[in-house]
């Protein structure tokens, strides 16, 4: 029996909630993406620098080995700097090939962040695209509505399982389709890289950004990631609890190492009501 079996049925795991360059190299906050566990499924999502270590000191701890599938939103170093290393634990160093690879084609073949040699250790590879819908698991659908405005081949996700349907807006500047294809959301995750958004030199969401998303989206809760340096955890959550009393939608800026139960999930808001308690 693995020390991971007393983590709830259905949850999300922060190994990370490093966003940009500086907080990844600094390690003010750790890089080791999130984790959900849906349907009996492990997926794993963008594994920067540092994320196995999280995953083997966690607690509970994740094992690497039990993860289902990877999927890389797009090619940079605070997604996927520890690509390969979990690609190499999941299928056991290519000895028991196993699980999905999912990621854009220039992160596999333009510049490839899991190695050649290592694509081969998985039994399965889905190139991402907009629109593309992949089962990842049983009754565990991925779909990338969009393609980000962010340098690179970059998607956002919405995973739905059993009555449950979760999206995370990943690195990007700010797109007028985005509430659009993110909409209808139980949960909603907001990369939130910047105090404010809409700069093109660094092509990241700011917590403005992240505020017009849930005003729109109006999901049951949001949560802020992948914050940079303008953004440490009291401004962080600060930034939360302003956009919970001007939206009433209930949001948090998570931290590392949080294990969110997501069958406790609170009532979507009404609009016009105030936050409740899960905003804090």
């Amino acid at each position: 029996m693995t020390a991971d079996v007393a983590a709830p049925l259905r949850s999300l795991k922060f190994l990370g909630t490093a966003g940009a360059r500086f907080a990844v190299s600094t390690q003010t906050r750790h890089s080791g993406g999130v984790v959900w566990r849906l349907g009996g499924a492990t997926i794993w999502i963008d594994p920067g620098p540092g994320a196995l270590v999280r995953a083997l000191s966690s607690r509970p701890k994740i094992d690497p080995s039990r993860v289902d599938a990877l999927v890389l939103t797009h090619r940079h170093l605070d997604h996927s700097g520890d690509a390969t290393a979990v690609v190499e634990a999941m299928s056991r160093g290519g000895f028991a090939p196993r699980g999905t690879l999912a990621a854009p084609r220039d992160a596999l073949e333009t510049e490839p962040v899991v190695f050649r040699y290592a694509q081969a250790f998985v039994a399965r590879k889905c190139l991402l695209t907009e629109g593309g819908r992949h089962e990842l698991a049983p009754g565990v659908v991925l779909e990338t509505p969009l393609a980000h405005d962010h340098g690179v081949e970059t998607y956002g996700y919405r995973l739905a399982v059993d009555g449950l349907t979760v999206g995370h807006v990943i690195d990007t500047y700010w797109m007028d389709a985005l509430p659009d294809a993110y909409a209808g959301v139980d949960l909603l995750l907001v990369n939130t890289t910047r105090a404010r958004g809409r700069d093109r030199r660094y092509l990241h969401l700011g917590a403005d950004d992240a505020e017009a998303l849930v005003a729109t989206i109006r999901p049951r809760i949001a949560i802020l990631t992948h914050f940079g340096m303008q953004l440490p955890p009291q401004k962080a959550q600060a930034a939360a609890q302003a956009i919970s009393s001007r939206t009433g939608v209930p949001t948090v800026a998570a931290r590392d190492g949080w294990l969110l139960d997501l069958d406790r999930l609170p009532e979507r808001p009404r609009p016009g009501e105030a936050a409740g308690p899960g905003a804090r």
